[in-house]
């Protein structure tokens, strides 16, 4: 449903995931070269313009720095940022979850003063849901004058991440359920991390995440009155093994995504979905798969986070 008469101040906020670089662009400004907001969030930033929302994607660097634009020749390339902001308000997407929440929720206060937002739809993609979860947090507790409406996360590692379970020693090899792509994401992706972890390696666990002394049960009451939209990832389902694992979109489980073994007190309101796509357009590069069967350009779901959208709005 087209939203033409969406009020100046609330806005759709897109935060990216971990190990992401990722622009700030606003409703008006995206990069003049490559990608207009990186590789996650430019289709998803594009459809919900087009829808009559008003969109910002938050600015995240795998470092701790401002964003800084990518080699030409690399993944998902951009240049010429219309505006750079400092790395205050700059979510660092290797390090810790609760820091990034910090930095995002000065950003956001950055939007409140700057373009007079004081209402926020998250759309966190994989680790930007716990990011925005984090952030939403510091907002209420700071008193912030800013709104959280809903919160919409896709391929987000409620309960950990599968390359990194795998890393921790969670889950072995065995697991990879001897698919040839899921177990080269097993070993190129921990061993990635492994060697730029800024903090966020250990945290994307299910054992950090998970229980009653976990992250999320520490999250409890932060979600009230906020509805929430997961979509999780099921291209990959060939192997009828850990549920905790099987089926996943490359990176987070369906169980993960969906928040599965989270208590209705940290998680009130919500609504799942699943889809047969793959958690990003990295994913789909590794499998030899379009570009629309990554989670944020792939149609179905564009057209199902536009719904839900729609939806809170009335």
């Amino acid at each position: 449903m087209p939203q033409c008469a969406v009020e100046n101040r609330r806005a759709v906020v897109i935060m990216s995931g971990g190990d992401a670089v990722s622009p700030f662009t606003t409703p008006d400004q995206a990069c003049a070269t490559g990608l207009a907001a990186g590789n996650t969030d430019t289709a998803m930033r594009s459809h919900l313009l087009a829808q009559g929302y008003r969109v910002f994607t938050a600015p995240a660097m795998n470092a701790r720095t401002e964003v800084r634009d990518p080699a030409p020749e690399s993944f998902g390339a951009f240049g010429g940022m219309p505006v750079v902001l400092p790395s205050h308000l700059t979510v660092n997407s290797l390090g810790d979850i609760d820091a990034a929440g910090e930095h995002l929720a000065r950003f956001i206060g950055y939007l409140h003063a700057e373009y007079g937002v004081d209402e926020v739809d998250w759309i966190g993609h994989s680790n930007g849901g716990l990011f925005a979860r984090a952030a939403t947090r510091v907002l209420q507790e700071t008193g912030a004058p800013v709104k959280v409406r809903s919160l919409t996360t896709l391929g987000t590692p409620w309960l950990g991440s599968v390359p990194l379970r795998y890393l921790t020693g969670e889950i072995t090899m065995a697991d990879a359920g001897s698919d040839p792509i899921i177990e080269s994401l097993f070993k190129g992706l921990a061993e990635q991390a492994a060697q730029a972890d800024l903090g966020l390696v250990r945290e994307n666990t299910e054992h950090y995440l998970g229980g009653p002394g976990g992250w999320n049960a520490a999250q409890e009451g932060v979600l009230a009155g906020i509805p929430v939209l997961m979509v999780a990832g099921t291209y990959f389902d060939g192997y009828p093994g850990d549920p905790t694992v099987w089926p996943l979109d490359g990176l987070v489980s369906r169980h993960s995504a969906l928040a599965m073994a989270v208590s209705v007190e940290v998680l009130p309101k919500y609504r799942r979905l699943e889809f047969p796509v793959t958690h990003s357009i990295f994913i789909c590069n590794v499998a030899g798969l379009a570009w629309e069967t990554g989670m944020t350009w792939n149609p179905e779901v564009l057209a199902a986070v536009s719904d839900f959208l729609a939806e809170v709005t009335h």
